[in-house]
């Protein structure tokens, strides 16, 4: 008996509003887990003819430069996903205000961009998502942070989250918590990254080859992190498991308490968030 095709979650043309990096990492994902098929995605960017080229090639997306495809993809998608760069993003959106029709979804993964500001370059009231993807977004494991304007309809909410569940995990947030969340999910791998490096070059100054230093790190991070998810237990349960008192494990925790790891953390996380507030605020200020 034959199977019949798995019927995608989203049957309507998404288009993306610049076709970087992470706008790759959420069309990657949409496709591998058919939550839209790759003929009803439409990428568009300012120049770029190769870079749209490589995009249709490598996954059968749909990709215009030109003015007059542009201006009548963005009138009629009932999606649109601002991925631009940030400096683009006001003249970028004051052209497309007097394109839309109310219905139509806004959805910005535009760090620091807040929904207000999105709404005041439109020019109207536009249902608006304001989204916090981050990098490992691209391997379908990213932690998206997610705020909705009030004009956003249960339909819209349902399409939004079905967009970055594809590639993660999905946390729906009050729009002011978003730089908390920057400061833990959007920016925290650069911290996980750093303290891999630390690793790493302990054991080779330890005596262990580079490669297999790397590898053993990676492990073990990779394991560190499984067993929170798998068993469920807080890290601190899982920590203090294999923290045998007087121990090796213990002796290296207690460096780590001498240098105030825990606090620096949280400092490093709130600091994350307050950069992030301030370079929301001048971006909107240059906006304005």
């Amino acid at each position: 008996m034959c199977q019949q095709p798995a019927i995608p979650l989203i049957n309507h043309p998404i288009v993306f509003y610049g076709a970087g990096s992470m706008a790759e990492a959420i069309v990657r994902g949409m496709i591998a887990r058919n939550v839209v098929e790759a003929n009803r995605i439409i990428m568009l960017n300012r120049s770029s003819n190769e870079r749209l080229a490589e995009l249709r090639s490598r996954y059968g997306v749909l990709g215009y430069n030109s003015s007059e495809q542009k201006t009548e993809a963005l009138r009629s998608a009932p999606v649109i996903v601002l991925a631009m760069k940030p400096k683009d993003a006001a003249e970028a959106l004051r052209s497309l205000g007097p394109l839309l029709s109310p219905d139509q979804l806004i959805i910005s993964v535009i760090a620091g961009l807040t929904i207000r500001t999105i709404q005041g370059l439109l020019g109207t009231a536009q249902p608006v998502v304001r989204s916090m993807p981050n990098t490992s977004s691209s391997i379908g494991l990213g932690a998206t942070g997610i705020a909705f304007s009030k004009e956003v309809g249960d339909e819209s909410r349902k399409t939004a989250l079905n967009i970055f569940e594809a590639v993660g995990l999905t946390a729906v947030i009050d729009e002011e918590r978003m730089e908390t969340l920057t400061g833990i999910s959007g920016s925290g791998p650069a911290y996980i990254y750093y303290m891999m490096e630390a690793m790493i070059a302990a054991g080779i100054r330890g005596g262990l080859p580079l490669e297999q230093s790397r590898e053993l790190t990676v492990q073990t991070v990779l394991g560190a992190a499984r067993m929170v998810q798998q068993t469920g237990e807080e890290p601190a349960a899982l920590r203090k498991k294999v923290t045998s008192p007087n121990g090796s494990t213990q002796a290296a925790i207690e460096v780590l308490e001498r240098g105030d790891f825990f606090e620096t953390v949280i400092s490093a996380v709130n600091r994350c968030a307050e950069r992030s507030r301030e370079m929301g605020a001048a971006l909107e200020d240059e906006l304005h």
